[in-house]
């Protein structure tokens, strides 16, 4: 039996559905909102590789190591994005939080702080981790302060670690939040999505 078993997640208008190829075409017109591609730090797939990508997601939750999620929009069923558990460690009862990306259109919203609350609850609450991590480009400072608002601490930095779709090698930023912490994180992620917009 998978540690990640395939699950369905919804809170506040967004539904966190298993990737499968019937999310190509949403997932390519996601990509194509903001042309996300072009960014260097992101795993944004461009529109010709879009199959190939979920086709090594499906491949990748064949080998246990990576859980990838189509973001929906629960009403209208439009794909707003993608992320995905990965660096999946039953031994140790880890997961890493990432692959993720959104529609411009959906940034700046509601949506990814959504996508981590659902995200944490499952990892700590129903699978029992002990630790969920998170890396990301070191050139990536947006992403950097979204894991930082989320109350993930960090854990360092790895230098010449991985790859870029443009061929440079990036360092990569490593962050982790543990059980103990995840209650006021929990409580901080509530407090923001209840504030009045």
């Amino acid at each position: 039996m998978a540690f990640v078993e395939p699950i369905t997640l919804t809170a506040r208008g967004i539904t966190l559905l298993p990737l499968a190829l019937e999310h190509e075409d949403g997932l390519r017109a996601a990509a194509a909102d903001g042309e996300l591609w072009n960014i260097r730090v992101t795993s944004v797939p461009e529109p010709e590789k879009t199959r190939s990508y979920i086709e090594d997601a499906l491949a990748m939750r064949e080998a246990g190591n990576r859980f990838a999620f189509a973001v929906t929009d629960a009403e209208s069923g439009k794909v707003l994005g993608s992320t995905s558990y990965h660096d999946i460690l039953p031994a140790v009862k880890r997961v890493e939080i990432g692959w993720t990306w959104y529609a411009k259109s959906v940034q700046r919203s509601h949506v990814n702080t959504t996508c981590k609350l659902l995200l944490m609850t499952h990892a700590f609450e129903t699978l029992g981790c002990h630790v969920v991590g998170w890396r990301t480009d070191n050139f990536n400072f947006a992403s950097q302060n979204a894991i930082e608002r989320l109350g993930a601490k960090k854990d360092g930095v790895i230098r010449g670690h991985a790859l870029r779709r443009d061929g440079t090698i990036r360092d990569t930023v490593m962050y982790s939040l543990r059980t103990g912490e995840w209650p006021e994180v929990k409580a901080h992620l509530l407090y923001l999505l209840n504030k009045p917009r």
